[in-house]
């Protein structure tokens, strides 16, 4: 299985990129919402409660172990950013204005998303 799997791993990015068009026309497709929640309804929490216990409960750990180094990748130009910060100056406890701290941080976070995705921004 593995060897096959990984051996597919182009064909699968070329195809699945080439899908997008679909994938939009799938989410965006009438009664989406209500579809979601019958899938839900119809699958219960005993099923999610059982997948947990017979399969999820053994590859949890594996699978943070193996998610280290693309984790450390994904949020690296998010650290970098707020360490290039400079915030306004704080002001006392309770002050009103330590609100605009926290918007500077969430305005440059964003822009670094955007331009991440390519969508423009800082």
């Amino acid at each position: 299985f593995a060897t096959n799997a990984e051996a597919a791993a182009e064909a699968w990015a070329s195809n699945t990129g080439r899908a997008a068009d679909t994938f939009h026309q799938a989410i965006t497709a009438p009664n989406m919402k209500e579809r979601f929640r019958r899938g839900v309804a119809r699958a219960g929490a005993a099923k999610f409660a059982r997948k947990i216990r017979e399969v999820g409960r053994d590859r949890f750990g594996p699978g943070v172990a193996a998610a280290t180094t693309d984790y450390t990748t994904g949020v690296e130009p998010y650290f970098a950013t707020i360490a290039a910060i400079t915030l306004s100056p704080r002001k006392p406890r309770g002050d009103p204005a330590n609100y605009m701290r926290v918007q500077e941080i969430g305005k440059a976070l964003n822009a670094k998303r955007l331009a991440l995705l390519g969508a423009g921004g800082g």
